[in-house]
């Protein structure tokens, strides 16, 4: 147990050491957490000098719920918790002056709170209607001067909070997350390069397409990390008064159609590598006469030239772009006459699976570009 934490409080130390030493989540970690301090720290001192002990809890409350990690985020937050904390008071109110205080009518609000609180506009501040509704009911007996109070303290948590937002706002790291979808794409094109030697040599090679088999995994893995960066990079662009280095609103979006095509491109890729190392394993590679290798070969390396112009971080060539697409169609054109029968029984079944899946590979590639006039990742 105490080698345990341990590690944690070492693991918290190089977490903290990072967010010192770098930009990136680490840091705004830790400027969230000093916003979150400050800020609470200031609803609370105002709270104190303006109002009554009673109330004084909720302006830090408040500050801790609104800050989120974006601004849009906070804004959403805020106003969700402004919608239950007003529902809340309502009901306390309303019934505190109907029936009274009872311990049969403090149930009949905790009923009410929680079904309240099921309202999809509330999100996951739904609990709050009840909770609040608990202290204006249980602390001020549903007086209309402690609720007032209370709308107060709650009002100076959230101007508190999202005043800090906008004072210092999260940082913008467009720029980062277009580097990394880049990175991604540099590693994809010079793994196709790999496939498509592998491809052309007579006997094949096992180690390389073995090697490439965990490469599509673990980039794979990598998109699926990125997409869900790209999609916070989104929402931080929302409301967010720091402007980025590149401020064109495309950027994310971009980036986040340039992930799906890397993606998609993935999937064949992998089908690709799965059938030549099955045909290695089979000894059938050796039925596939050296003119389709090669050929085909030329068609991989003309897919990685698709690949690295739209994963290039400066601008696509868009002109470039379609030479290299109507390259790739006049090798696939050259593959068709190869996947009639021929002597090698197995040859003409793995040929046609392996044009299937680059035919198929570009037809991919090409279908997705049309939401992205001009890629830039």
């Amino acid at each position: 147990m105490l080698l345990r934490a341990w590690n944690g409080v070492g693991a918290a130390v190089r977490h903290v050491g990072r967010g010192f030493r770098e930009p990136g989540p680490e840091r705004d970690g830790l400027v969230l957490g000093a916003k979150s301090v400050g800020a609470a720290t200031a609803a609370w001192v105002l709270a104190r000098n303006l109002l009554p002990a009673a109330v004084t809890t909720f302006a830090p409350f408040t500050v801790l719920v609104v800050l989120q990690a974006t601004v849009y985020r906070s804004v959403r937050e805020c106003a969700r918790y402004l919608m239950a904390m007003a529902a809340g008071a309502v009901l306390a109110a309303a019934l505190a002056a109907w029936a009274g205080i009872h311990w049969w009518v403090f149930g009949f609000l905790v009923v009410l709170g929680l079904i309240v609180g099921r309202f999809r506009p509330l999100g996951g501040q739904g609990a709050q209607v009840a909770v609040v509704g608990l202290f204006a009911f249980s602390a001020g007996a549903g007086r209309l001067d402690y609720i007032g109070h209370l709308t107060a303290s709650v009002a100076i948590g959230a101007l508190c909070g999202l005043g800090a937002h906008f004072l210092l706002a999260p940082a913008r790291h467009t720029r980062r997350h277009q580097n990394a979808v880049a990175a991604v794409y540099r590693e994809i094109t010079v793994d196709t390069r790999a496939l498509a030697e592998a491809s052309a040599t007579g006997g094949g090679d096992a180690d390389t397409v073995g090697r490439l088999r965990a490469g599509w995994r673990r980039l794979a893995s990598e998109c699926d990390r990125l997409h869900g960066a790209v999609d916070a990079e989104t929402e931080n662009s929302r409301l967010n008064p720091r402007r980025t280095v590149d401020p064109r609103r495309e950027a994310m979006p971009r980036a986040r159609e340039a992930l799906t095509i890397a993606q998609r491109a993935m999937d064949h890729l992998q089908s690709i590598t799965r059938t030549l190392d099955y045909a290695l394993a089979d000894g059938h590679v050796e039925a596939v006469s050296p003119e389709f290798r090669s050929e085909y070969a030329a068609l991989l390396n003309r897919a990685a030239d698709v690949l690295e112009e739209i994963g290039r971080a400066e601008p696509t060539d868009s002109r470039r772009l379609e030479e290299n697409f109507t390259r790739a169609d006049d090798h696939l054109r050259s593959l068709q006459p190869f996947q009639r029968p021929s002597a090698a029984p197995a040859a003409p079944t793995l040929q046609g699976t392996l044009l299937t899946d680059a035919a198929r590979l570009m037809a991919d590639i090409r279908s997705h570009l049309h939401d992205i006039a001009v890629v830039r990742v």
